[in-house]
């Protein structure tokens, strides 16, 4: 059957993709298919393969809203947060402070009039020393999302991103982070309704595998490296509607490993003295994967 099924798709390709020239030359290892099976997921670097520098494929707009001048919301879930991991979450604070004003996020301006912004200046930032499950599934993220804006309010233009302590791990499905059982992804952004409001929120796990690591960041910079990503996708497409590309890769699924992230001493310092980290970010007006602009 999974022969047959190969052939099937292998015509279909020879038909399709011939008149097809401009399709981007992404591949995952998800599912075997070009075609992103995992939307609004931050692939791990070998289920990506090192995108490619992304392909010869422009993000299109799909009508959908974009945030324009964005906040960021750190929840930091569990004791270690406040013990063992207390440097990691001061140079998140710090970086999410930072990052709004920098050339790496201005990468972004040109879709949809997104504006820099100062990504702290929204709501405050939440510890939780309640101790999370081993597995925290998708409907937990929002129930710990809901549960900080019941206590301080909703921002429109928030993205809440839970961070979870290395006891923990995410799943979405069938799917998971480090630590889980089927491997699939580092991190994720999505949105839920909540009342009238549209909740946009990220999941963001333990950085505890190689699958989610880049070779010499400490785990203060991988997890930035997860901050650049998801919130640039959350500002970029926070609803699954805004700017992907005909396959279904958003801006930084694009350029996700490939170029190699890298750390920037020049837009911030972390508590442990290494610079801060970023990934490179897809630009239209540069046909392809950029730094800065």
């Amino acid at each position: 059957m999974k022969l047959l099924i190969g052939l099937l798709g292998a015509g279909l390709c020879l038909s399709a993709c011939a008149t097809d020239p401009g399709t981007d030359s992404i591949e995952s290892n998800i599912g075997n298919s070009e075609v992103n099976n995992l939307p609004r997921h931050f692939p791990t670097n070998n289920a990506h393969s090192a995108g490619g520098g992304g392909g010869g494929s422009s993000l299109i707009y799909h009508n959908g809203p974009t945030i324009k001048s964005a906040h960021v919301v750190a929840i930091f879930w569990g004791p270690s947060w406040q013990a063992g991991d207390s440097g990691v979450a001061s140079s998140i604070g710090s970086y999410v402070g930072r990052f709004g004003t920098t050339g790496e996020y201005n990468t972004i301006t040109q879709y949809s009039g997104i504006l820099q912004s100062n990504l702290a200046g929204g709501q405050a930032n939440w510890y939780d020393t309640s101790t999370p499950p081993q597995n925290v599934t998708d409907a937990t993220i929002q129930g710990e999302v809901n549960r900080y804006i019941a206590a301080n309010g909703f921002d429109a233009s928030a993205i809440y991103e839970v961070f979870l302590p290395s006891t923990s791990y995410s799943s979405d499905g069938t799917s998971t982070s480090c630590g889980g059982t089927n491997l699939a992804y580092c991190a994720y952004h999505g949105n839920f309704a909540s009342g009238a409001n549209d909740v946009r929120y990220a999941s963001m796990p333990y950085p505890s595998c190689g699958g989610c690591q880049t070779s010499g960041f400490t785990i203060t910079q991988n997890f930035e490296h997860f901050i650049s990503h998801e919130t640039r996708e959350a500002v970029t497409d926070p609803d699954g509607t805004g700017w992907y590309d005909r396959r279904g890769y958003e801006a930084d699924d694009k350029c996700a490993w490939t170029p190699t992230p890298f750390a920037d001493t020049a837009t911030g310092t972390n508590t442990d003295g290494t610079g801060y980290a970023y990934q490179y970010e897809w630009s239209n007006a540069n046909g392809g994967c950029v730094k800065t602009r």
